[in-house]
Order: structure tokens, then C-alpha cells, then sequence
């Protein structure tokens, strides 16, 4: 015998405010790995101390952030098949 579920007006609000939050999450960390794609391009590229200072920088800073949304992705159990079945 099966049972069947029917959420509740909270609940659907909730599974969408969670839908939306992955959604944005996964387009944190697309934004972000392109930051960190064009700081490698930019580290590749420079000439002058300061800006490898600068670039190196840039790089760790970007590396850190995207490090931190893969690590909020995996507590929020986030997948790109999730997201892209979302929309």
C-alpha cells in the first residue's frame, strides 16, 4: 500500500526558498571560478614586481573564495544536476 504525501504550503515555500538558494549558490561559485581562471591569466601575464605581488594576491584571494562556496555547496548536499533540474 502506498502512501502518498502532499506537502504543505510551508513546506513547498521552503523547498523553493532551498531551490533558490542553490540556484544562487551555484552561481556564486561560477562567478567566482571565473575570477579565479582570470587571476591565472593575470599571474601569467604580469611583468613588474608589484604587479606579481598584486597578482598573487589576487589568485590566493580568489582560491579562497571559491574554496569556501565548494564547502558551503557540500553542506547544502549541492550538485550541478540539482541545479540545472531546478530551473
Amino acid at each position: 500500500m502506498r502512501i502518498w504525501y502532499r506537502a504543505t504550503r510551508e513546506q513547498r515555500r521552503d523547498m523553493q526558498l532551498l531551490n533558490s538558494e542553490k540556484i544562487q549558490l551555484h552561481q556564486e561559485i561560477e562567478k567566482a571560478r571565473m575570477d579565479w581562471i582570470t587571476a591565472q591569466h593575470r599571474l601569467d601575464i604580469v611583468i613588474e614586481p608589484d604587479q606579481i605581488d598584486y597578482a598573487i594576491y589576487a589568485l590566493e584571494a580568489s582560491q579562497k573564495r571559491l574554496d569556501m562556496l565548494y564547502k558551503q555547496a557540500k553542506r547544502m548536499k549541492l550538485s550541478a544536476w540539482d541545479v540545472c533540474n531546478s530551473k
